[in-house]
């Protein structure tokens, strides 16, 4: 098999993505089992690995973007493809990356059902008891980027300390959702000293959440009634809502919004899947952050992108294991012996396989073992 490890080309304009889909650590294990693989010269180079660094591990490297999509049979992503790049896929070739695509204009779906591409989702692949094992460490340095991105906003707007300095109460920082993301935001924030609160709909999870803080983190049912009230105190709101291949609900409308003080943030990291802040939308970078309703937000679809080299040995370690199985056989029987990669599969052979998906874009949906 050829993998080809293109570029990364943003889907949306302005965004700039420093990852890439495939370190030289993860090329060498795939050259180990017999894979071809095919690198774009400075594919690379916003995460710091050298085009020499991928030649040592064994990748051939190639001089356009074309050739890096046109002779692999497995294209290796981050993001989902721009337009641009849905005319460089092939009939029958399978593309892997964070694609999204419950929040993807309804053209760009039905580019690769026309194109017969199949498309695998990184954030689908779901084991048996509801983990996302490659989404999971994505969300895990998300989470850890908090502190940093929220006192910067916060010098910008309240002037308020995150943590605590004697006789000066420390910030109030509202998380919504108490998932991988969640939590280790939460960590984070509670090593500066911040006044932590975390709103979760699972009570199972609540009383984990409070194992795993010994009562040091305020935990509440995630209820609208909750949510309005604690909005309205929150110095820094994080939208960290996930529901598996949906669009992220709305949780805060913009009345919420407008009870918070000046100068007060926002950031919504379900923006990727629709955002769960009605005021928020898509920004390209941190310096794009804006003021809504007095608030600052900053909402950007891909914000490890600003660790790269980080994010992209994290997005390596994660995904390896399905490559690995994805070169190691043809598709049906890489997905039949591994049930969370056939989860993450979201379109083939012309057809929409994710249900949720083709209620988002009204198309009749096709489970995969239909399609063998």
């Amino acid at each position: 098999m050829i993998v080809g490890i293109p570029e990364e080309h943003p889907p949306g304009p302005g965004l700039d993505e420093r990852r890439v889909g495939l370190t030289p650590n993860g090329v060498a294990e795939l050259v180990a089992r017999g894979a071809t693989a095919i690198v774009e010269s400075g594919a690379g180079r916003g995460a710091h690995f050298s085009d020499e660094a991928y030649q040592r591990a064994g990748a051939e490297v190639v001089f356009s973007h074309d050739e890096a999509f046109g002779r692999a049979d497995l294209v290796c992503k981050v993001g989902r493809p721009s337009d641009a790049e849905l005319e460089l896929l092939r009939e029958g070739q399978t593309m892997i990356g964070f694609h999204h695509l419950v929040t993807a204009p309804r053209a760009h779906l039905a580019a690769l059902m026309d194109g017969n591409v199949t498309a695998i989702s990184y954030e689908l692949i779901q084991t048996l008891d509801g983990q996302h094992p490659v989404l999971e460490p994505t969300s895990e340095i998300a989470g850890a980027m908090v502190p940093q991105l929220a006192g910067r906003l916060l010098e910008k707007g309240r002037g308020t300390l995150l943590g605590s300095v004697p006789g000066i109460p420390a910030a109030d920082v509202v998380i919504l959702g108490g998932g991988t993301l969640g939590y280790h935001a939460a960590r984070a924030l509670r090593g500066l000293g911040a006044s932590v609160y975390i709103l979760e709909q699972d009570p199972r999870r609540l009383q984990e959440l409070d194992r795993l803080f010994s009562g040091s983190v305020v935990t509440a049912q995630s209820t609208r009634a909750a949510i309005d009230k604690f909005v309205t105190f929150a110095d820094v709101l994080i939208g960290a809502v996930l529901v598996s291949g949906e669009r992220a609900p709305e949780l805060v409308t913009r009345a919420m919004v407008e009870t918070m003080e000046p100068g007060a943030v926002i950031l919504d990291f379900a923006i990727d899947h629709g955002g769960c802040v009605a005021t928020s939308r898509p920004i390209p970078h941190p310096a794009d952050a804006y003021q809504e309703a007095g608030v600052w937000h900053m909402a950007m679809p891909n914000a490890i992108s600003l660790v790269a080299r980080t994010a992209s040995h994290a997005l390596t370690n994660a995904a390896l294991p399905y490559l690995l199985r994805l070169v190691g056989a043809d598709l049906a029987s890489a997905v039949d012996e591994c049930p969370e990669l056939a989860r993450g599969v979201s379109t083939h052979r012309g057809h929409v396989t994710r249900a949720s998906l083709a209620r988002a874009h009204g198309y009749d949906v096709h489970p995969l073992e239909d399609l063998r």
